[in-house]
């Protein structure tokens, strides 16, 4: 070859690199099913046969859904059988795949015109077996113990928080209760997620999760610019002041109260527990809820993020200050897929702190002297608090923040407002008598 042929050459590669360099980033997917991959089947010939892939990752016990739709254009289709494995791979050319698990098919629908074939499929991990009802009892055991007997009957590895694990139990029923069943009723009772992962059966506290192997979730930074859309809601009004569960002492047959939070709100659970520690622990669980639902956000990635899973904590930047102020815990999230496009959806609530003093801040009557502020150290990921007044009754403020700057811009938005409703009815008084 010439001179000149050879650094024709050269400047093609180096023409062909910096278009794939400055090129914008494609989808990517890939599909195995029963072992044999079908993404080039289904993504190449100049009609490709992918239409559209929809990846509903669950927190807690509920499967994954994956809905494949397919574009049967010429009939040549075959419809998998019920009980098809499917692994499903999704990124971005630019930043590779990510293996987002395997899923067991349990619908098929074929329909026209235009024919399209859909699947549905779910995840893989959540056998059949926890679905089945059982009748057995537990007595002066431990969560730890509980978790341990059920992850041994499914064939699964325990991963059980320390904090959680050695709550003690003095009797626990399971009548004609499926394991899956038992596991989210102790979920609620003790605001903790339990799940399925790579063989795991995992019990966390909620917004403490890990991944199947024990590491922590890494904590998300997003922008405005990251967001295709945004919903931002705060529901106080009419809300719930508290959560109220029932007991029965021992020898006693006179029904008691367990209650978190207060005021004239107060939401009543309707199991009945065999003691007092059970049924506050209950309550407090429930008031946590309740208070992760008062500020909610959803958000639409514009470019989808594969390696994001529920139960991670975000910040979130440059839309409003009220929701830059505070940390969000991730719920459900969706993942949507075309050969053309790649959106991923949050569903997220406002998270709250989980300090040693805030379980003992649960229960109040009003009657406070200080205020409490939790905020998250950006560089160390941990918890800290802020005071204001005297901290004989202190109340806490019900978010987590996500610097300690905006936990303080809380705090004195809180305290002022607290100083001037205590100077308020003598003002009115006056006002009235001129």
């Amino acid at each position: 070859m010439s001179i000149l042929g050879q650094a024709g050459a050269l400047l093609d590669r180096a023409a062909q690199q910096y278009r794939d360099a400055t090129a914008y980033p494609r989808p990517i997917c890939r599909l195995v099913v029963n072992d044999n991959d079908i993404s080039d089947q289904l993504l190449g010939g100049q009609e490709p046969r992918l239409v559209s892939i929809e990846l509903t990752d669950n927190r807690g016990l509920e499967a994954d859904q994956l809905d494949i739709t397919l574009s049967d254009h010429d009939g040549l289709l075959a419809i998998p059988p019920r009980g098809a494995t499917v692994r499903l791979w999704l990124g971005w050319s630019d930043t590779g795949l990510v293996d987002k698990g395997s899923f067991t098919v349990d619908e098929t629908e074929h329909s026209g015109a235009p024919d399209l074939l859909s699947i549905r499929a779910r995840s893989a991990d959540l056998r059949g077996s926890l679905k089945t009802k059982k009748e057995r009892s537990f007595d002066a055991t431990t969560l730890g113990t509980v978790i341990g007997a059920i992850a041994t009957a499914q064939g699964l590895t325990p991963v059980v928080s320390a904090v959680l694990a050695g709550i003690e139990l003095l009797h626990l029923d399971q009548a004609n209760e499926s394991d899956a069943n038992l596991l989210s009723r102790l979920g609620r009772e003790h605001d903790a997620i339990a799940t399925v992962k790579a063989g795991r059966l995992l019990f966390l506290p909620t917004g403490k999760a890990t991944t199947a192997s024990g590491l922590a979730l890494p904590h998300v930074t997003l922008t405005r610019a990251d967001g295709d859309q945004h919903r931002f809601l705060q529901a106080d009004r009419d809300a719930y002041t508290g959560a109220k569960a029932y007991y029965y002492e021992v020898n006693s047959a006179e029904k008691k109260e367990a209650i978190a939070g207060g005021g004239e709100n107060i939401k009543e659970l309707r199991h009945v527990y065999t003691d007092r520690a059970s049924a506050l622990q209950a309550a407090r669980a429930e008031w946590n809820r309740l208070q992760r639902g008062t500020a909610t956000l959803s958000y639409t990635l514009a470019k989808g993020r594969p390696e994001l899973i529920p139960d991670q904590t975000y910040t979130l930047a440059g839309i409003k200050a009220e929701i830059a102020a505070i940390v969000w815990l991730g719920g459900n999230i969706r993942h949507s897929y075309t050969p053309n496009s790649y959106t991923t959806a949050l569903e997220l609530e406002s998270q709250l702190p989980d300090g040693d003093d805030v379980a003992g801040l649960a229960e109040d009557d009003g009657n406070f002297t200080g205020l409490v502020a939790w905020y998250r150290d950006e560089k160390t990921g941990q918890q800290h608090k802020l005071t204001e007044g005297d901290q004989v009754k202190p109340r806490r403020l019900t978010h987590l923040y996500q610097s300690k700057a905006a936990a303080q811009r809380a705090l004195d938005r809180e305290w002022k407002r607290i100083q001037i409703q205590l100077k308020a009815p003598s003002r009115g008084l006056e006002s009235t008598s001129v």
